[in-house]
C-alpha cells in the first residue's frame, strides 16, 4: 500500500536550488487538475528539467510532471517549462487510444500536467520477461511511427515500465517528435529526419530484447542490433562524454548541499 508522505514545507533551502526545476525544489502538497484536487503521496524525481511526483485524487493514483519554471542564474526559464509541457501533451493526446500509453488526466497550470499511474516499475537490467512483452513493445512502437512521432529516449531502459500486469507501458514523452507529412524540400527533411530517429527506435529496442530475451531475436533482427548506425556511433561519441561530465558535476554541487531534495537521486 502507498502512504502519503510527510509535508516537505519544513525542509531547509538546498545551496544551489538552480540545479532544480522548481523554485522551492519540491513538489506542491496539493494541485488542482480536471476539476479535482490532488495530494502529494511521493516525489519520483526532480532534475533540471522537470519534477515528477505520485499524486492520490479523484482519478486515484495518479503522476503529476512539472517542468522547469525555475530561473537559472538570473535568467528566466518559465518558457522552457511552458514549452515542453505543452509538446508532452500534445503526445499524450495524440496516444490515448493506445493501451501502452497511460491515460491524461489533464494539465496543471502553464508547465505541468497529470497523467494517469501504472502500477508497476521501471524496466530492469536483468528482467524476467514474458513471451509476449517484446511483441507488445514492438506493435506499441510501430503504432507510434504509423503517426510519424519518433520517441527518441527508448535508449533508456527506465523509460520503458513494466507493468504489474506483465505488458510494457511507455512515458516520458519530453523529447519525442512529430512530424506529419509535409510537401517540398521541406517535407523531405522531416521525413529523412523522422526516418532516421525511428529507425534509433527500432534499434535501442531491439537492443533491450537482445539483453533480456535474446533467444527471441530472429535472424533479421539480430542483423539491425549488430550493425550499429552511423547516427548511433555518432551520438555515442559525443553523447556519453558529455553525460558523464553533467553527471559528475551535479554528484559535486549535491554531496555539498546540507539539504537534499526530494528525488534528486533518481536517474
Amino acid at each position: 500500500m502507498v502512504t502519503p508522505v510527510q509535508p516537505e514545507s519544513d525542509n531547509p533551502r538546498p545551496r544551489h536550488p538552480w540545479l532544480y526545476a522548481l523554485p522551492d525544489c519540491r513538489l506542491p502538497q496539493r494541485v488542482a487538475c480536471a476539476g479535482g484536487q490532488y495530494e502529494l503521496v511521493e516525489t519520483f524525481k526532480h532534475d533540471f528539467f522537470a519534477a515528477t511526483g505520485l499524486y492520490r485524487g479523484p482519478a486515484g493514483l495518479t503522476v503529476l510532471k512539472l517542468g522547469r519554471v525555475n530561473d537559472f542564474l538570473g535568467l528566466p526559464m518559465s518558457w522552457a517549462g511552458r514549452f515542453l509541457a505543452r509538446r508532452e501533451i500534445r503526445m499524450y493526446e495524440l496516444l490515448q487510444d493506445l493501451a501502452g500509453v497511460p491515460a491524461l488526466i489533464g494539465s496543471v497550470g502553464s508547465a505541468g500536467f497529470m497523467h494517469a499511474y501504472v502500477r508497476g516499475h521501471p524496466l530492469g537490467r536483468r528482467e524476467a520477461v514474458g513471451d509476449e512483452f517484446f511483441g507488445q513493445l514492438i506493435a506499441l512502437l510501430k503504432a507510434l511511427h504509423e503517426r510519424h512521432i519518433a520517441y527518441v529516449d527508448l535508449n533508456k531502459r527506465q523509460n520503458v515500465l513494466m507493468g504489474d500486469d506483465g505488458r510494457p507501458y511507455l512515458i516520458d514523452f519530453q523529447i519525442s517528435l512529430h512530424l506529419p507529412p509535409a510537401g517540398g524540400l521541406g517535407g523531405w527533411l522531416r521525413r529523412w529526419l523522422l526516418g532516421r530517429f525511428q529507425s534509433a527506435d527500432r534499434y535501442h529496442c531491439l537492443k533491450h530484447k537482445r539483453r533480456l530475451r535474446p533467444e527471441q531475436l530472429s535472424e533479421d533482427e539480430r542483423v539491425v542490433v549488430e550493425r550499429l548506425s552511423v547516427w548511433i556511433r555518432v551520438h555515442r561519441v559525443v553523447s556519453r562524454p558529455l553525460t558523464h561530465m553533467r553527471r559528475w558535476l551535479l554528484r559535486r554541487l549535491q554531496s555539498k548541499d546540507d539539504a537534499p531534495v526530494a528525488g534528486s537521486s533518481a536517474k
